[in-house]
């Protein structure tokens, strides 16, 4: 059985340059602003989106607006993001698939992820969960793997697309467990999660957040979580290390630019995003969907997003055999 490595996972976003003028710099914004999500509506990335733009409307005087780009494992939104002028009206808040899986899952991919783009501010991170239909009959992980390892490729698990976290993540589970799952990929966590409540696809490797209202309502049994520790929101449930499974996950949230982006536009979104992540109602909702905050500098958010890369880079190509 193939070890896998301990992973840590990101989120991020950014794009290409074309200089802008410190004149317009110096009056920014003085029109709207467009926030790319690489999601549909209803995920984790697009919650935190939104809940930011209103943040930073209020702080900037004017309107930040949301833009959902699925497609093509976020690849969409990243390349949308590069080719976009550099002048602080085209951001992104996006996670690791389009800059941690995308460029080794598809060679062509056309941008560096830290090469074209700014990495302007760390917001937080997401744990992934492994979720059971009550209808399984698996109340645990024990009982999971025993019924898996007695019917090998039987039992399906949904993810949001081929080439996602929950994809990659699932990959490596399987190997740690040395069990067969059927792979059906969505486009989007949406439509995963409907499915998953109506019975049709039996477990899901999803964020944490967006399943609690699943599990408060005996919908979803949470068999473990991602993270290095057990989660406030989920304190009954145990995480993949604490079970003898190697493998840890962080799909961490930012905002990003195109690359060459001014300074002060930069730190106009840096100092108006650091009073929005310190504000009681933002803190309060972090806290109700799992979402873990902490302080990173511009400079280790662009190393974490190298790093990260470098680290699912084999699961990936394990994923896309």
């Amino acid at each position: 059985m193939p070890a896998t490595s301990r992973l840590t996972i990101a989120i991020l976003a950014t794009g290409i340059a074309v200089t802008a003028p410190a004149a317009f710099a110096a009056d920014y914004p003085e029109r709207p602003v467009r926030i790319l999500v690489s999601f549909p509506p209803g995920g984790s990335s697009d919650l935190v989106a939104r809940l930011l733009a209103e943040k930073l409307s209020g702080e900037l005087g004017q309107q930040f607006v949301v833009e959902n780009k699925p497609g093509a494992a976020g690849t969409v939104a990243a390349t949308e993001l590069k080719n976009a002028a550099n002048d602080g009206y085209t951001l992104m808040l996006s996670n690791l698939t389009p800059f941690s899986v995308a460029p080794t899952r598809f060679p062509d991919t056309p941008y560096d992820p830290i090469e074209d783009f700014t990495h302007i501010a760390y917001i937080g991170a997401v744990h992934l969960g492994m979720f059971a239909s009550p209808e399984l009959g698996t109340p645990d992980m024990a009982a999971f793997t025993e019924k898996a390892s007695a019917e090998p490729g039987v039992l399906d698990f949904g993810s949001s697309g081929v080439g996602s976290w929950g994809h990659v993540f699932a990959v490596a589970f399987t190997s740690e467990a040395d069990v067969e799952l059927s792979h059906i990929p969505y486009k989007g966590s949406g439509p995963m999660r409907l499915d998953f409540r109506a019975g049709v696809i039996p477990v899901i490797f999803d964020a944490v957040p967006q399943n609690l209202p699943n599990v408060e309502e005996g919908n979803a049994i949470p068999l473990a979580v991602s993270a290095t520790e057990r989660l406030a929101t989920l304190p009954d449930t145990p995480t993949f290390v604490e079970l003898g499974y190697d493998i840890v996950a962080e799909n961490w949230l930012g905002i990003s630019a195109p690359a060459g982006i001014d300074a002060k536009i930069t730190g106009t979104l840096q100092e108006a995003l650091a009073t929005a992540l310190q504000s009681d109602d933002v803190v309060r909702q972090f806290d109700s969907w799992g979402i873990v905050r902490s302080d990173m500098s511009s400079e280790a958010f662009a190393d974490y997003v190298a790093a990260s890369a470098e680290s699912w880079a084999p699961l990936v190509r394990q994923a896309s055999e």
